[in-house]
């Protein structure tokens, strides 16, 4: 996209993280991709709940097509008396689906003095909306050795997602993944608003990639597919879905989770759009020569 004009300067004080001329991030874990055109669906359930429950959504998710699985050892939730996360458990039932099925790990990561051990077996460490400002837990990240999926927090602004992912990279950590998963508003019909306009404005001004959580957007899992046909079609590098085998026995975000024939059923409907996304980089060195000989 071309730059707006009113735009200018907005951004540019974020320098580790802005966009000043073509090139873009592609953050590499293994042979997995983020950026440069790919789109990488992470997959998984809201929560680890037991081992059976990962191990069957991991290989649903990655025989679907998605690369990285994701699920919450430990969970940040508003009532003390929701479910709270396996912890070191949970993270090492994930690790078995890692080795079971190669899929790669993405979890949330709380507090500053978890990061070590999360990094110990996590490929990707998540930073809840919640967290987005929390500084002394985006410092420790900077020195994690693993990449980082920032989401945005539910009421923050474009310049402040990239200020916290300039704190990331000042303190060494150039490997971040933004993801834009609704911000409040006040509509009730959804959990969130998804701000899809956000995607090619960051894309635009951040040389970062930019993924969408359309479960935490929508809060209601038929708005699921659709809201990911939307990030396809605005050329998002990817998704990040809930999953479950059994939504309505979900200890946490049933409502938003697809069951796994869902899930199955989503990655065939974006096959077309991500087609049209591959055809479409493809014809624009035409449509330019064509634009030039008028």
């Amino acid at each position: 996209m071309t730059p707006v004009s009113q735009w200018n300067g907005q951004f540019s004080c974020y320098d580790r993280v802005a966009r000043t001329d073509d090139f873009s991030t592609v953050v590499q874990i293994g042979d997995v991709e983020i950026g440069g055109g790919n789109f990488a669906v992470m997959a998984g359930p809201c929560a680890v709940e037991s081992e059976r429950q990962v191990l069957e959504t991991a290989e649903a998710v990655a025989e679907a097509g998605a690369v990285i699985l994701r699920g919450g050892a430990y969970k940040p939730r508003s009532s003390p008396y929701s479910f709270q996360g396996l912890g070191i458990e949970g993270l090492k039932i994930l690790r078995k689906a890692r080795e079971e099925t190669g899929l790669k790990i993405v979890t949330e990561v709380m507090a500053p003095e978890d990061v070590g051990v999360i990094a110990e077996y996590a490929d990707i460490m998540q930073v809840g909306t919640r967290s987005m400002e929390n500084y002394a837990l985006l410092v420790a990240l900077g020195g994690c050795g693993r990449p980082v999926l920032l989401k945005r927090g539910m009421t923050a602004t474009l310049a402040e997602m990239l200020q916290s992912a300039q704190i990331i990279a000042l303190n060494g950590n150039p490997d971040i993944i933004l993801c834009e998963r609704g911000i409040r508003t006040f509509e009730t019909a959804t959990r969130n608003t998804l701000d899809i306009a956000a995607v090619p404005v960051l894309k635009t001004v951040s040389h970062l990639p930019v993924i969408v959580d359309p479960s935490h957007a929508a809060g209601v899992r038929c708005l699921v597919p659709a809201l990911a046909r939307a990030a396809a079609v605005v050329d998002a590098d990817g998704l990040l879905v809930e999953v479950h085998p059994c939504p309505e026995r979900a200890l946490s975000d049933g409502n938003q989770s697809l069951n796994l024939d869902e899930f199955r059923d989503m990655m065939d409907d974006l096959q077309p759009y991500l087609a049209l996304r591959g055809e479409a980089r493809c014809l624009r060195p035409q449509l330019l020569r064509v634009g030039g000989m008028h």
